[in-house]
């Protein structure tokens, strides 16, 4: 019995902390605001095609899965991650599609993918960033 416990116990702290890593990733703009404001912090606005694109694909596993990439983000970046999947078992609700399109019209109007943006926490453009194959530890660099 203590040992059925003690694994409950564990797997109730090990999704705590998988969630406290990811607090600071959203696909709302809303949501993103609120918590960037909170904690005074920047936004990163990531347009990406989760299904389709190659280098969104290897941006979201090198760089922002990342164990160097979350440890900075955690404590100095909102990620604002918006997708635009293809596929048809991938394709999101009409109002999150909605969203994300008019983010793009104001923020991607060229259709490029991935499209990196840095804004403050109002949501104003501090610069655009490339993503050309970088490290995490270059692309952190980058975006200090």
């Amino acid at each position: 019995m203590t040992y059925i416990f003690s694994i409950l116990f564990t797997i109730g702290c090990l999704s705590i902390n998988a969630q406290s890593q990811q607090e600071y990733w959203f696909t709302s703009q809303a949501e993103a605001m609120t918590y960037a404001v909170e904690h005074d912090d920047n936004i990163l606005m990531v347009f990406a095609g989760s299904d389709w694109c190659r280098p969104c694909i290897q941006f979201k596993k090198d760089v922002l899965e990342s164990i160097d990439f979350k440890k900075y983000a955690q404590d100095n970046i909102v990620i604002l991650y918006l997708d635009f999947p293809s596929k048809k078992k991938n394709k999101l609700s009409k109002e999150a599609t909605s969203h994300n399109e008019g983010l793009a019209e104001k923020y991607n109007q060229s259709g490029t993918f991935p499209k990196i943006v840095l804004l403050d926490n109002n949501m104003i453009k501090i610069k655009e960033l490339n993503y050309e194959g970088q490290s995490s530890e270059e692309f952190i660099r980058m975006v200090k």
